[in-house]
């Protein structure tokens, strides 16, 4: 299938009022912050998956004094925008479509967009390296891309000159658990680790490394990076506990450390970071799930939201449907819960992906499941979320960015 092309791209955008935003900042060229602060935001945009209405990229208006939503359109034409990644400053959007086919080959799909005052601007589209493409993610330089594909289990990589897209120029197909040895290559748990799935692309704080998780295979494939040709190459791997799924991974902001959410065991591991071995090691295992919860009802663990400076994270699980909040010691790494009550319903069914707003006060969630966003309150000091948020309705919303 095509995607999408320029003229279809404007004719379907022209249909609709794209407000205006004000307040977006240049690069700081700080690498341990993967995207650079905002000041004020006055717009956000939401990758949506399959279901009625969605299969676009929608625009809401955001009050930030209010912490409230108004819908404003469509953006973007794009089917299966399963993830949005903004470039270091600002100027460009990456989306990854997870799909089975584009153009012709049997690959998802990357686009690119440059941002023009909110507004999105289409500059180029390319092949991923498979299919069911699910994560995009962008080094600190903003020059490479890293995609991961779910479905097909591979990664590949892209240069990025002013938004236009070139590659993919590597990639790989991984192994999963056939590549341990393990009876008919399948792992412990055999219906979601039959083969690999690869699902977050990340990059270490000094921009030197790359990472890809690889859910179906339990292990954090290690790669060092060379920026200027985009190439990656293997370094290690890590090997995360049988059946735990790692889904995600982000540094904390000294970069000593990173946070890797397991998919299938709901846990997080917390990892010490090693540039010279090359190597991440295990500091802490921690459960999101309550001793007393509802055994009867599955639970995955999803995402991570980790503050500015470096106090603070928070862990979306799926199934109870619940954020949990904890405390971070900047020394070891290592996590505390936050509070009496660390866990709070998100606002609906199954949060897929959430983010703090700029000035980091608010926090939104994408409620997969149930078709909404919710907005919590924050308390900046304390780090403690509302017991209760305010919810806007959006079809099958995937993840939020604010632009």
């Amino acid at each position: 299938m095509e995607l999408i092309s320029r003229r279809s791209f404007l004719k379907g955008t022209a249909v609709f009022s794209l407000a205006s935003t004000t307040g977006i900042l240049t690069s700081e060229k700080v690498f341990a912050a993967s995207v650079s602060p905002l000041k004020s935001s006055n717009r956000i945009l939401v990758g949506t998956g399959k279901g009625e209405g969605s299969g676009n990229v929608q625009a809401f208006h955001w009050d930030g004094s209010t912490g409230t939503l108004a819908p404003d359109g469509v953006a973007a034409p794009l089917p299966d925008s399963t993830w949005l990644e903004l470039a270091p400053d600002r100027k460009f959007l990456y989306v990854a479509s997870e799909l089975s086919e584009f153009q012709g080959k049997p690959t998802g799909a990357i686009s690119s967009f440059r941002l023009n005052n909110g507004a999105l601007q289409l500059v180029s589209q390319a092949n991923s390296a498979s299919v069911g493409t699910c994560h995009v993610g962008v080094d600190h330089t903003g020059g490479v891309l890293v995609s991961a594909d779910y479905g097909g289990g591979s990664a590949a990589s892209f240069v990025s000159s002013e938004g236009k897209l070139n590659g993919p120029l590597w990639s790989e197909h991984y192994d999963g658990y056939a590549g341990k040895g393990a009876p008919n290559g399948i792992g412990p748990v055999a219906d979601r680790q039959e083969a690999a799935h690869a699902h977050f692309a990340s990059f270490s704080p000094d921009n030197k490394f790359a990472f890809v998780n690889d859910l179906g295979g339990d292990e954090i494939h290690i790669y060092k990076l060379d920026a200027g040709s985009a190439q990656l190459t293997s370094v290690g791997n890590y090997n995360s506990r049988h059946g735990s799924g790692p889904r995600t991974l982000h540094f904390h902001p000294n970069g000593k450390f990173a946070y890797c959410m397991n998919e299938l065991n709901s846990s997080v591991d917390v990892l010490g970071w090693n540039p010279n071995d090359r190597a991440l090691s295990p500091v802490q295992n921690v459960k999101l799930l309550p001793e007393d919860g509802d055994k009867k009802v599955v639970n995955t663990g999803c995402d991570t939201v980790l503050t500015r400076d470096g106090k603070f994270a928070y862990f979306a699980n799926r199934g109870n449907d619940f954020l949990m909040a904890f405390t971070i010691d900047e020394k070891t790494g290592k996590l505390t819960q936050l509070g009496a009550t660390p866990r709070i319903p998100s606002g609906g069914k199954t949060p897929r992906n959430f983010r703090l707003d700029p000035t980091e006060q608010w926090m939104v969630v994408a409620n997969q499941g149930s078709g909404n966003l919710s907005v919590f309150a924050r308390n900046a000091k304390t780090g403690e979320l509302a017991a209760e948020g305010k919810n806007f309705p959006c079809p099958t919303p995937m993840c939020v960015v604010f632009v």
